[in-house]
């Protein structure tokens, strides 16, 4: 049997169900473990440490093609591919940002352009444009939602002829901005990293449209935590922020997954970008600590260590300015105010960036 499955590009197979590519009928247009996560949200063989990054920019990088690159704002750090441009070098890179619809319709996309700008200069990545975009999933063709019309737009006045190769890390939305695109549901879309596992071919008028395995962030918490858990970990709604105002050394405990100490502060503002079903916990920061060491995994849950002795500590001393500690995997705080020192506590699996704010 060579056939491909239409879901995620992976040569089927009828002889291993233990192994990826099975099917009990030879027939069947997906896989099963496509078959199960479309119909039942199922992972029969998990693939979210599987993806090897390094083969699939190599593979990228041999072909002549437009690099569309497609990136999740809300999690956009961990998002970020180190080097890129020298994995693909003299490749035009054209950038999709999903997942818009997540972020405060407040927020103007003037000022969402202005950060990505400034992120992408700090990081040393150049890319030939940006395309913004949201609600690609439920109303990508809705009379207001021009994303899949600029995104169409976008490709074919930078493709030159050339076919277009989409990549971006693991749940960035590349499968189902490419449903959109495409007018159809072929592709295996859902929340578990690691759904699509091959390189899949998809003909548009007039060049070949590739979609590719999702890239793995070793640094990022949806890596590493049960793939039960990633319903409460990825926010499908907009975003609601949660804030606090503070007024003395304070502690914000997001789950079992992070603890947050502000330091130094008279009068300091803390808002939490989150998926709403991860509980915030405030507590006096002399306290944090019997806090932390009594109710971790059952007040402090869900949570992936055992103890914060096992967590790595990430420190900075913001001088006025307001910043945002990232979570990778997860989302940020924004604190702002008098604030002396921040001092963040998460995963030994998990990084941490501070940067400008993006609201």
């Amino acid at each position: 049997m060579s056939k491909i499955c239409k879901g995620c590009g992976i040569v089927m197979q009828s002889e291993d169900k233990t192994k990826l590519g099975y099917t009990p009928k030879p027939e069947a247009d997906y896989c099963q473990r496509c078959f199960r996560i479309r119909h039942y949200d199922d992972v029969v063989i998990s693939m979210k440490q599987g993806i090897d990054s390094d083969e699939v920019l190599a593979r990228i990088a041999m072909m002549d093609a437009l690099v569309v690159w497609v990136v999740d704002l809300f999690d956009f750090e961990a998002n970020m591919v180190s080097g890129l441009n020298r994995h693909l070098l003299h490749k035009d890179i054209l950038m999709v940002a999903t997942k818009r619809d997540l972020l405060p319709a407040t927020m103007s996309d003037q000022k969402l352009g202005d950060f990505l700008l400034q992120r992408l200069k700090e990081l040393s990545i150049q890319v030939k444009g940006i395309v913004i975009c949201g609600d690609l999933m439920k109303h990508p063709r809705r009379d207001e939602n021009n994303s899949i019309d600029e995104i169409a737009y976008a490709i074919e006045h930078y493709r030159n002829e050339r076919d277009v190769v989409v990549m971006g890390m693991a749940n960035a939305g590349k499968s189902t901005m490419l449903n959109a695109l495409c007018e159809k549901g072929d592709l295996t879309t859902s929340r578990h990293p690691g759904t699509t596992l091959d390189f899949n071919e998809i003909n548009m008028d007039g060049y070949t449209l590739y979609d590719t395995p999702g890239l793995t962030r070793m640094d990022s918490l949806l890596t590493h935590v049960d793939d039960k858990l990633l319903k409460t970990m990825i926010p499908l709604k907009p975003l609601k922020p949660r804030g606090y105002q503070l007024y003395q050394d304070q502690t914000i405990s997001l789950a079992g997954f992070v603890r947050l100490d502000l330091l130094g502060g008279h009068k300091v503002s803390c808002v939490a970008y989150f998926a709403p079903d991860l509980p915030l916990h405030r507590s006096k920061q002399e306290k944090a600590d019997q806090l932390w060491q009594q109710h971790l995994g059952e007040l402090l849950a869900p949570a992936i260590d055992e103890s914060i002795k096992e967590m790595q500590m990430f420190e900075m001393h913001p001088k006025g300015e307001k910043v945002d500690v990232v979570i990778h995997g997860l989302g940020w705080f924004c604190v702002s105010g008098d604030v002396k020192t921040i001092r963040v506590y998460v995963s030994k699996y998990a990084n941490v960036t501070f940067r400008k704010a993006m609201i």
